[in-house]
């Protein structure tokens, strides 16, 4: 039998969605914080020659695997050297730093644990004050790179590399609060939705120079046909893979309650298979572009003796190379297991089942029971990141056959499918919310022995009189 909520889901419609005034506010507040993301990734720092810099990115003897990734998550903010370029990757690499001393660091790990909210909160000003520090650090290499080349610059000098830095950095503190403001005042998942953003932005722009590549004969109809179809079985597959869950059984025992047994119920304890969501693919692009785009801003720099290998790391830290493929799918498998056993911790889930009652069907309650959805988590995170590794991994292979021409990023479908469908389950909520406020007032008017507003005494009838 379908629970209250599948029910209600079953029966919602444009009426509901009309009516839900909220969620219409909270959508325009979503797309209004999106449009001024936008408009942000058209504004070129100041002092920067924006052709030059166009001239200079688009030049089809460098090397730009890294950077073509990088434009892609900020919206094409990198191409033109917009106050955005940084976009939130200081911000998420912050996050990985902070999760990760949260794991090791045991005062961060007692405010994780036992802190509740207000150690949350304080975990959270920490990410945020080293985000500063390393939009600081990627601002500064940024602007040192572009201060030394040639013609990018109007007016090189201090000023220029203290103008650039201030910029880029409160261009990505900017974006940071307006994530958190996305996720509490729009629809949630305000950081996702800025990437996803960007990445959409970028897409209509990737066909269509593969359209262009197809119609120069530099790419036939076979392979444009071939990419088309991969792309809609890696969206199905996605969807598949993210809907798939372990339901295990949860028992509650029956209890006497007066002259009648009460209890008995039986429910479903979901475990995704994806526990990690789209987390570990954004943390691994996030750590692998730092290095890679200072080994290759340096590359064709005047190095010293002991700096010469710089230009060959930068080589191998592209698309389509043995040593950036081996590093993503390393560091994917990494972060799957970390994300998930911070997000699901076995002894708690077992010791709230004790609490109320609950127990695995032949499982003994407790340590059994932590030890049990152990076992079956760890296996689920096994076929997690298989899943994720393919999807990510399919596009690297592809570029190191086909080359950088027919490259598309599965970390950016995997991205842009699990954000969406995040986003249609939290328009769901908010929808689900205001049904059961309307339920509820409809009742609490039932209950008083009034008529819902709208509906009329029936004909013939005359209300009954008050008693005094």
């Amino acid at each position: 039998m379908a629970s209250a909520a599948e029910q209600l889901a079953a029966n919602m419609n444009m009426g509901s969605f009309a009516k839900a005034t909220e969620l219409h506010k909270r959508l325009l507040f979503t797309l209004g914080a999106l449009l001024v993301y936008r408009i942000g990734t058209y504004v070129p720092i100041p002092g920067i020659n924006s052709e030059a810099f166009l001239a200079f990115f688009q030049n089809p003897d460098g090397q730009r695997g890294v950077l073509d990734m990088f434009n892609m998550f900020s919206g094409g903010a990198v191409e033109r050297m917009a106050v955005f370029a940084l976009n939130v990757m200081p911000y998420i690499s912050a996050s990985i730093i902070v999760q990760l001393m949260a794991a090791v660091y045991p005062p961060w790990e007692k405010l994780r644990k036992e802190g509740g909210e207000s150690g949350r909160k304080q975990l959270n000003q920490y990410t945020r004050y080293l985000t500063v520090f390393l939009a600081l650090m990627q601002s500064f290499g940024i602007a040192v790179g572009l201060n030394a080349q040639q013609g990018l610059v109007d007016a090189p000098g201090l000023f220029f590399i203290i103008s650039t830095v201030t910029t880029l950095t409160g261009g990505t503190m900017f974006l940071m609060w307006l994530g958190e403001q996305v996720t509490a005042r729009g629809v949630g998942n305000g950081i996702s939705l800025i990437i996803f953003a960007g990445i959409v932005a970028v897409l209509p722009g990737t066909i269509a120079r593969l359209f262009g590549l197809a119609q120069q004969g530099q790419m036939s109809a076979f392979v444009l046909l071939f990419i088309a179809a991969l792309a809609v079985a890696i969206v199905v597959f996605i969807v598949f893979m993210e809907r798939a869950q372990r339901r295990l059984l949860i028992q509650y025992p029956k209890r006497q309650e007066g002259n009648r047994m009460a209890g008995g119920e039986r429910s479903f304890l979901p475990l995704k298979v994806n526990t990690a969501g789209v987390i570990p693919p954004i943390f691994a692009s996030s750590l692998l572009l730092l290095p890679s785009t200072v080994a290759q801003m340096t590359a064709n720099a005047n190095l010293p003796a002991w700096l010469a290998w710089l230009p060959a790391a930068a080589g191998q830290l592209q698309h389509g190379q043995p040593v950036f493929t081996v590093l993503y799918a390393v560091l994917i498998i990494f972060f799957c297991f970390f994300y998930t056993s911070i997000t699901f911790n076995p002894e708690d889930t077992a010791e709230n089942l004790r609490k109320y009652g609950g127990f695995l069907p032949g499982i003994r309650p407790g340590k059994r029971t932590a030890e049990y959805l152990d076992y079956v988590l760890t296996r689920l995170t096994v076929i997690g990141a298989a899943y994720i590794t393919a999807v990510c991994l399919l596009p690297e292979i592809l570029v190191a056959q086909m080359g950088n021409s027919v490259y598309f990023g599965g970390t950016s479908i995997l991205i842009v499918v699990s954000v969406t469908m995040d986003t249609v389950a939290q328009i769901q909520s908010h929808l689900l919310a205001h049904q059961y406020e309307g339920l509820i007032k409809k009742a609490k008017l039932r209950g008083k022995g009034g008529r819902t507003p709208g509906t009329k005494a029936p004909a013939g009838r005359t209300p009954a009189p008050v008693r005094r």
